[in-house]
This record gives structure tokens, sequence and C-alpha cells, in this order.
């Protein structure tokens, strides 16, 4: 197991934990299967395929995620990046998205805050949350000069890891425009000097917001859920679907299709398990 995972100075973090635990599990699981000890053999994508589906049968999906992606990071040295592969399990279940009821309460709940720029913050959360996916660091890092329009179509450079162009959803292209012509080139969300890597900086603001105790909670998770689930039910091609989400992994976006009803999503989760058997 030490082969596995490389030793470093200092004490461990959580994810280092994780990713031990995991490679434990995976050589034991090896093990037991005659498979040699060597690097190159463990971290096969298909041992750690086999581990993940049969070793880690009975655990929930969120663990069997977090063991895969922590595996196929000390994998990708050794036999290079994976690609799209499709697994049954992506993670734990997604949330559910807003139904057209709560999304009006969140932007009656984003008007009604104590002074204009709290408000602009709230409304940038609904509007580039459900209206264009971002996540919480996406939203933090994005300025009035990453939002472009050209005629009707309204699009938002995303910068970052997954740095790609979103085209914002029509109910949200009008409050996306002005929201970007009152910041100018400054950030969006929480105009000002701020600490914008901080893990929790979207999230303790959504905390704070003044809100009904039956309103529905603003959360950036359920925005992007909300995104997400409205292209599936709209039948969005998978390729183009994939890229503008800026998601990785096909079976991560077909998890949501568990929120959707109808043809269109039926289809994109046919042309994911055509993907995912290689069709």
């Amino acid at each position: 197991m030490g082969e596995l995972v490389p030793a470093r100075a200092g004490r461990a973090g959580p994810r280092q934990a994780v990713t031990a635990t995991a490679a434990r599990g995976l050589s034991r699981f090896a093990q037991a299967r005659g498979i040699p000890a060597g690097a190159e053999f463990l971290l096969d994508y298909d041992v750690i395929e086999a581990f993940c589906v049969a070793g880690l049968a009975g655990r929930a999906y969120s663990t069997r995620g977090t063991y895969r992606s922590a595996l196929y990071r000390l994998a990708a040295p050794v036999h290079g990046e994976p690609g799209q592969r499709g697994t049954p399990f992506a993670g734990a279940r997604p949330p559910l998205p807003y139904s057209p009821a709560e999304r009006a309460e969140l932007a009656a709940l984003a008007a009604a805050q104590r002074d204009p720029a709290r408000r602009r913050s709230a409304l940038a959360m609904v509007v580039f949350g459900i209206g264009a996916g971002l996540r919480p660091a996406e939203l933090a890092a994005l300025r009035g000069s990453d939002v472009i329009r050209r005629g009707r179509r309204v699009a938002v450079h995303v910068s970052g890891p997954a740095a790609r162009v979103v085209p914002v959803t029509a109910p949200y292209a009008g409050r996306a425009t002005a929201l970007a012509a009152g910041a100018g080139t400054g950030y969006l969300f929480r105009s000002g000097p701020a600490d914008r890597g901080y893990k929790n900086f979207v999230t303790n603001f959504a905390r704070a917001l003044t809100a009904d105790p039956a309103a529905p909670r603003l959360t950036v998770s359920r925005c992007r859920s909300s995104f997400i689930c409205d292209h599936l039910a709209a039948g969005t091609p998978l390729r183009e679907l994939l890229a503008i989400t800026g998601i990785c992994q096909a079976e991560s976006l077909a998890r949501y299709a568990c929120h959707v009803d109808g043809a269109p999503a039926k289809a994109v989760l046919r042309a994911w398990d055509k993907r995912r058997r290689g069709c």
C-alpha cells in the first residue's frame, strides 16, 4: 500500500486519509484475487472499477464515488488520464431542482434583502445558479465583463479548472445582463475585497440571508441541479450538456435524470448508456 500512496511530510489531511483508506481496500481486494502487488497492476483502471463495483458492494454510492475518484488520482500518473468512463455510481443522489413556484420565491427572497449589495449578490446566486449552473467557486470569480450578449443570446465565460462558455437560459438572460451592466468589470457576487478562495464563501452568505422560515433555502447545489434538470428535460444533446456544465464524466450527469420525467431525459440516458457500453 505504501507504493500506492506517496508519503507526505506533516500530518495527513482528510483527503490523504481517504486516499489511504481506499488504497488499503484496493490492495486487500486485489490480493484476494491473486493480482500482483505492483502499482501498475493494482492501479489498472479495470481493477479499480472491479473493486468499486464488487469490493464495495453494499456501500453508499457516495462512498463508492469518493473512493473511485481517489484511486483514479493515484492511477493517472501511472496509466495516464482515463477519459470518460461510465460506471453505475457517480456519487450521492443529486439535490432536488427547484420547482417553478420555488424559483419565484427565491427571486422574491433576493429582492427582500436589507441593502442593495446583498440584494444583488442573492439575485446573482439565483440567476447564475439556475440560469447558468455555476459552481460556488465559479460564481465567486464571476465578473460583469464575463457576461456577453450577442443579439438575444446571453452567455457567461466561466474561468477556472472547468473553463467554458455557458448560454444563460432564456428566463434569466435579461436579469443576467442587468446585473453585469451594474457590476461593470467588478465582481457580480459580493463585490469588493474578500477571500474568494474560502471554501464556504458562497454558502455562508446564503445561510445569512433574511428569509421566511417557510421559504425554500437558497443553495448553489439546488440551483445547479435545476439548471442541469432543465436541460435534460429539454433534450439538450449529451455532448453539449457535458460541455456547458463542465462535467467530465457522463455518469455524473446521468444521475440527475432521476429528477426528470419525459422522453428527452430518457434519450440522454440512452446516449449515456451507449457510451458506457462502448457502442
